[in-house]
């Protein structure tokens, strides 16, 4: 039988250091990654591909606020997110199907505009911390406040203020089985697009929130309801090191999910960097060891997926 995969894709697969974020060097960049994924379509994987969507969603917001002076009403946060999910899922099926008819592989690419529940009573809701968007000056900020009840916050290194948003968990992705059988025959399944669309579900309505879901938390509950036998999450160095950019630097191939709480408790992974990969591959592999499933999860960078052996495995 064939394996299955779910493969979150960072960051650096639409935007690279020191880049405008132009169409082109988005969609080049795109088609560089789905280069790499194609090693595990040669492997006979069958692949589910979630994403980010940072840099992206931020430039929309931007867009959206430019309206906002002629008149035009800024979208909401879930609207931004549906937008972006849809764009870049578009990026990534053409690069798919680039690079597949260089290789001869004869797959389908199938996106999937996905809502993903959270809880409406999540902590989170209560502090928002996430920043999205520009950057405003605290008057403008104010008045935006002011206005719409948004939140915002100076940044901490003196570049204004910017809105912050919750960050849930995510609870329940929409249409999960749709995914798994799709990906399970063969498609390939592009869905958890920035971490989903947030919503609450309350009896027979469901409502988009202000929030942001972090993709790598949303991929690996999508790994665990389709039963994935490995999640890969991409980013932009080959392996994890504890002791990052410091004389002591060490790259850790292979760590037990033991090990992995140990280094998170000692502050080895930044925040918004490294840590939340490091949850997401303990809450892929310690659900699959509860239910008596072997898995592991993979953090490297996507140059390195033709090598079976490739990155830090993180495992039972």
């Amino acid at each position: 039988m064939k394996k299955l995969a779910v493969v979150a894709f960072g960051g650096n697969a639409l935007l690279r250091s020191g880049q405008k974020g132009t169409y082109r060097e988005q969609l080049a960049n795109v088609e560089q990654t789905c280069e790499s994924l194609c090693n595990l379509l040669k492997r006979n994987y069958n692949v589910v591909i979630g994403h980010g969507n940072g840099p992206q969603v931020g430039n929309v917001m931007l867009q959206h606020e430019a309206g906002r002076a002629k008149g035009i009403e800024a979208m909401p946060m879930d609207f931004c997110v549906a937008e972006t999910q849809g764009s870049i899922a578009y990026m990534i099926e053409m690069g798919m199907r680039n690079v597949m008819a260089r290789n001869d592989i004869q797959r389908n690419v199938v996106t999937l505009v996905t809502m993903v529940a959270v809880n409406k009573l999540d902590p989170m809701f209560q502090n928002p911390t996430k920043p999205v968007g520009p950057y405003y000056t605290k008057e403008q900020a104010e008045a935006f406040a002011a206005e719409t009840g948004a939140k915002y916050k100076e940044d901490p290194k003196g570049n204004g203020w910017r809105k912050v948003v919750a960050s849930p968990r995510p609870v329940r992705i929409n249409n999960i089985k749709v995914v798994e059988k799709l990906a399970k025959a063969g498609n390939i399944v592009v869905t958890v697009g920035g971490g989903g669309i947030p919503c609450v579900e309350e009896s027979d309505r469901v409502t988009g929130v202000e929030a942001v879901i972090d993709k790598d938390l949303a991929s690996a509950l999508c790994a665990i309801e389709i039963g994935a036998d490995e999640f890969f999450i991409l980013t932009d160095v080959p392996k994890v090191y504890i002791n990052f950019r410091k004389e002591n630097e060490q790259a850790l191939d292979t760590i037990t999910i033991d090990e992995a709480k140990k280094y998170l408790e000692e502050g080895q992974f930044a925040e918004g960097s490294m840590a939340p990969k490091i949850r997401a591959a303990i809450m892929f592999v310690e659900h699959q060891a509860k239910i008596g499933r072997k898995a592991e999860c993979i953090i490297t960078e996507a140059g390195q997926l033709d090598n079976p052996h490739c990155g830090t495995r993180i495992v039972r």
